[in-house]
């Protein structure tokens, strides 16, 4: 698999339908790379690892983040999420933690050398019998991921910078990284995006291009997912900081929330709002 180029613009999508269908829509687009996803339900099989494989060198595709998500997470509101969302809820975990580890080793199979999540929304108080748990999960996850040489990247989103970064430090492996999503921040109203670059600079590998709106409703609600460059994050900002940072890894539009033709017509979109940012900063 191909190194990517400097600042390449990229898509984040979930293994679904035909692999080489799949890439072909989003070359199409005017995406050349990206970070690949897989549904809890997702049977991950060598065949299926095989099938992926093969489009992805036929397509001349790097993806450089395999994604896991899991089965019964709902983003319908931030109790919800906490509720939910990633390694942090006690019912969940055990599962998790395998189905994640079946997500490194497919990564391993594809030759991908990171894989990602979001962890949940980690506890302030670092007492907390949940925070403790998360923070023995997420080691155990950075273990696993080391031994097939990746990264472990936390998304953005649910916490703070400062909170995300002491985690991160408390965690305490050294290929524990962070997948920097602009639009998380917001809709979650955890932080300005642009500011929490300067929190969490060095330890960001990857970036999601994605756009929002900040929460209009009361406590608990969530800000409003939008078309890349129609929201608040503001994508000339957000290149002119990762180049202020060293950031030189590529930018992988996500659109989440929309039917694949509609999200493949935002890419396209998206495309040419960072080629523009790109092309300005």
């Amino acid at each position: 698999m191909r190194a990517v180029n400097e600042f390449e613009i990229g898509a984040m999508f979930w293994a679904a339908g035909e692999p080489r269908e799949t890439l072909q829509a989003l070359k199409k687009a005017g995406v050349t790379c990206g970070q690949l996803g897989f549904e809890g339900s997702v049977p991950l099989t060598p065949e299926f690892a095989a099938s992926w494989k093969s489009a992805l060198e036929t397509e001349d595709f790097p993806i450089v983040t395999c994604f896991a998500a899991y089965t019964g997470e709902d983003y319908a509101d931030i109790p919800t999420v906490a509720d939910t969302v990633g390694l942090m809820p006690e019912r969940f975990r055990a599962e998790r933690l395998e189905r994640t580890r079946q997500v490194s080793e497919m990564a391993a199979m594809l030759g991908v050398k990171a894989i990602g999540l979001h962890v949940g929304c980690v506890p302030e108080d670092v007492n907390h019998p949940d925070y403790i748990a998360v923070r023995e999960i997420t080691r155990e996850v950075a273990d696993y991921a080391a031994s097939h040489g990746q990264i472990f990247s936390l998304e953005t989103g649910q916490e703070s910078a400062e909170a995300l970064r002491a985690f991160i430090a408390d965690v305490g492996r050294s290929n524990l990284r962070v997948n920097f999503d602009p639009a998380n921040m917001i809709l979650y109203g955890s932080g300005d995006p642009i500011e929490a670059l300067d929190v969490l600079g060095d330890l960001v590998v990857t970036v999601h291009a994605k756009d929002g709106l900040w929460p209009a409703g009361g406590p608990g609600s969530l800000g409003v997912e939008k078309v890349l460059g129609t929201g608040d994050v503001g994508m000339r900002r957000f290149v002119n900081k990762l180049r202020d940072i060293g950031y030189r890894g590529p930018l992988c539009i996500e659109r989440e929330g929309v039917t694949w033709e509609q999200k493949l017509i935002d890419i396209e979109t998206g495309v040419a709002e960072l080629r523009d940012a790109l092309q300005s900063a």
